[in-house]
């Protein structure tokens, strides 16, 4: 007697609506086949970008089919037959797949013509839908894809009902099979859903971001998912936008601290051309080192008398160090942003799951013929930095997926020294390219839960203490293995954190969680070790590098060379709050709430916000001003505007 119909039911559903997704997709490639250079790209990677489609669609077809599955199996346990219920499933079934596929249909001319999977971004048009449909009508080209879709809907609708014609006999297997077959479908139908098998996160768009070619990459979405996505993105409260001042007034205000004169150059209000006095041809390799949680009170030259930093101590005294740095925010997706693209964070919202264009570190450099590559420690798709990463300009990014299994040791990933170890190798064969390679490292061992090596022996007796002086050790062991090759000569080392640490708290804004050290590290070509003292933030690390190169570029940012220019203030984001700072007062600003100064040089916490209210006034008004300028430039696509 045949068993688990209801099983077969909808496996042989699922491949059906898979094979549509598969047409759509095909038919999305062929519409843009002059995007592929087919000398340049291997067909192993457009497969590839086929397969990751493949895993998307599984997500999709997954949430439609798993209420309907259940439904099937309850009843296949409890040997219940009913003709309306298979019946409403049916339709259920066909309605919710007719969606997706007329949404796969939209999808292929929005994508030709925005070369953007369909987002929530479509749905402006609803209040001028004559407009939009007259431009589609008078498109003869776009009412052609009509015919796909009626051919497909034709043959999905056909080919469902034969599968639902199959009779679900009786099961008469053990209960106790029947129950454990079903669970175990069950969980692979959550699987589809999660669409990854890594512990870290769900799959995110950034996931499909499987290689240097764009195309490749958004082929591999499904327009479901990103509308979706996109959709439950613009509800949450974390991700509205901010209206601190009319954008005309800040984009004035921060024209003139940045002493903009000729504001009809470019396009975007804030692009200036930096000539340096003078230029050189040598092209140093750059390596940026991202550390987790290296507060600048780990340091003993800030006070620490714990000896938990060493190396980094020492290297500071015989580097360009800078003093009083801040970070954009306290989360490492802040860090990561903040460092390489030079603009600010905007309370909750998340700047690498938008993936927006910017022209910073990496842009900038792989233009001046630099290779790029990122390398971190654990799963590359969580906080999408993989994703983002890639559609910014990197061309190689090395994450847990790259190492070996056995190296693997807690949800972090590798140790920070077996990643510097991995990482040597690969380095030398950038070298070997004859051009100027930018590595970014982004470090994870200071950040629970913590893993110590036992070929490590620390001081220090607390682990929260120990790990520190680990994270230090691997510092140590990045320099003295790349002081043994050639490349080294010709390296500037950057190292900052990505925020800090909460160790001291005496505001309502851990400073110790944004004062982060920085240091340009080049024992060849920085000669002269020298100490910076006035404020700046983790936003002006790519204009300040830039100016060390004597290259000429472009800045469409919000930093500024620190070895050139200065600010009045940097501003901090706390989530819910802002911190704004200058050399000796500190000003947290929250929503509903009355401003608090304080001087905290001395960590004094006496609020002096009555004293200084046109202090306040300025410092506010900077701050919003900068915030507001860049939330214009996001929702304008100013970043995205390469000037060069």
């Amino acid at each position: 007697m045949k068993k688990f119909g209801s099983i077969k039911l909808i496996l042989r559903t699922y491949a059906l609506v898979i094979g549509v997704f598969f047409v759509f997709r095909c038919i999305l490639f062929f519409t843009e086949l002059d995007r592929i250079d087919f000398q340049e790209v291997s067909m192993f990677t457009i497969i590839n970008s086929f397969i990751m489609g493949i895993r998307f669609d599984t997500v999709i077809s997954s949430y439609i089919l798993i209420l309907p599955a259940l439904v099937l199996f309850v009843m296949e346990i409890l040997n219940k037959k009913s003709s309306l219920i298979k019946t409403i499933i049916f339709y259920w079934i066909a309605l919710l797949f007719t969606i997706a596929f007329i949404i796969s249909t939209i999808d292929i001319p929005y994508f030709n013509q925005f070369f953007s999977r369909l987002s929530v971004g479509a749905l402006a048009w609803v209040d001028s839908f004559g407009f939009v449909f007259k431009m589609i009508s008078q498109e003869p080209k776009q009412l052609l894809f009509a015919i796909p879709l009626l051919t497909l809907l034709y043959l999905f609708y056909s080919k469902l009902r034969k599968i639902f014609r199959k009779d679900l006999s009786k099961n008469d297997a053990h209960i106790v099979i029947k129950i454990s077959t079903f669970i175990f479908c069950l969980g692979l139908i959550f699987l589809g859903i999660r669409g990854r098998l890594e512990e870290k996160s769900p799959i995110r768009i950034g996931t499909a971001y499987i290689s240097n070619h764009s195309f490749l990459n958004q082929m591999g979405l499904n327009p479901v998912f990103t509308l979706m996505r996109s959709y439950i993105d613009s509800q949450n409260n974390e991700n509205d936008t901010i209206q601190m001042m009319d954008d005309q007034v800040a984009i004035a205000k921060v024209q003139n601290a940045l002493g903009l004169t000729n504001l009809n150059q470019y396009e975007s209000p804030i692009a200036r051309k930096i000539i340096p006095d003078s230029t050189q041809t040598n092209q140093p390799n750059i390596v940026l080192v991202m550390m987790e949680s290296m507060s600048a009170s780990k340091m003993k030259r800030h006070g620490n008398t714990r000896n938990l930093t060493p190396f980094l101590d020492s290297l500071s005294h015989k580097s360009i160090y800078f003093e009083n740095i801040y970070t954009a925010g306290k989360h490492t997706f802040n860090g990561i942003f903040g460092t390489m693209f030079s603009f600010p964070a905007i309370y909750r919202q998340h700047s690498l799951k938008s993936m927006n264009n910017y022209h910073g570190l990496s842009t900038v450099l792989r233009k001046k013929g630099y290779s790029t590559t990122y390398f971190t420690t654990h799963d590359g798709q969580f906080d999408n930095v993989e994703g983002f990463l890639k559609d910014n300009a990197f061309e190689n990014i090395y994450t847990e997926s790259k190492y070996p299994s056995s190296e693997i040791k807690t949800i972090l990933g590798v140790p920070d020294d077996f990643m510097f170890r991995f990482s040597i190798p690969i380095i030398n064969d950038l070298h070997k390219e004859n051009k100027p390679f930018f590595v970014s490292f982004m470090t994870t061992s200071d950040h629970m839960p913590f893993y110590i090596p036992e070929y490590f022996e620390a001081d220090n007796e607390k682990n929260r203490h120990k790990i520190v002086e680990y994270a230090d050790w691997s510092l140590r062991q990045l320099v003295q293995m790349s002081s043994k090759e050639e490349w080294f000569d010709n390296t500037i080392f950057i190292f900052v954190a990505d925020h800090g640490a909460p160790i001291s708290a005496p505001y309502d804004i851990s400073l110790d969680y944004h004062h982060a050290p920085l240091l340009f590290y080049s024992p060849k070509l920085i000669k002269t070790p020298q100490t910076y003292t006035q404020i700046g933030g983790q936003i002006d690390v790519f204009p300040t590098l830039m100016g060390l190169l004597k290259q000429p570029y472009i800045n469409n940012t919000l930093g500024i060379d620190l070895l050139k220019e200065q600010r009045p203030y940097i501003f901090i984001n706390d989530d819910d709050k802002i911190g704004v700072l200058s050399d000796s007062l500190f000003l947290i600003l929250k929503e509903k709430e009355a401003p608090k100064l304080y001087k905290y040089k001395n960590n004094n916490t006496t609020d002096y916000s009555k004293d200084y209210p046109e202090i306040i006034k300025s410092m506010e008004t900077y701050t919003k001003a900068n915030l507001q300028t860049f939330q214009y430039m996001l929702l304008n696509k100013e970043t995205l505007k390469s000037p060069e």
